[in-house]
């Protein structure tokens, strides 16, 4: 289970690096009057939001175990 719920943050982590990678190329190449950049960060906080969450279940639940916190 553990195991299951690392490959999902590793998933969510990529998800929002390729957004971020998305709005990067979106900004270079779109002249105006496109809103995909602005789409694309959305998407990327989105991700980022979920992965903060993800990691405090994960240590709420014992799935992760931080190094050296609380003591």
């Amino acid at each position: 289970m553990a195991t299951l719920f690392k490959a999902l943050l590793i998933v969510v982590l990529l998800a929002a690096l390729f957004s971020l990678g998305q709005a990067l190329f979106f900004m270079m190449t779109d002249r105006g009057g496109s809103s995909r950049t602005a789409w694309a960060l959305t998407r990327r906080i989105g991700f980022s939001v979920l992965l903060i969450v993800l990691v405090i279940i994960g240590i709420a639940t014992g799935l992760l175990h931080p190094h050296n916190i609380g003591g």
